[in-house]
């Protein structure tokens, strides 16, 4: 099933889906890193975006 994109909630905000190819889209340009780099952090730290910004120091 995948994401409802008008229904955008916190989980949606504070979770990073690398199996959304949208999401990965978004974080990549928000965060200013390639693919490879944002599914590295999420392996690493979880799909926190706070564990995720840290662990890139942003």
């Amino acid at each position: 099933m995948s994401d409802n994109l008008q229904k955008a909630g916190s989980q949606d905000r504070s979770r990073i889906n690398v199996n959304e190819a949208w999401e990965v889209k978004h974080w990549t340009e928000a965060l200013g890193v390639s693919k490879e780099q944002l599914e590295g952090a999420v392996k690493a730290v979880g799909p926190s975006v706070t564990a995720v910004k840290a662990h890139l120091g942003k």
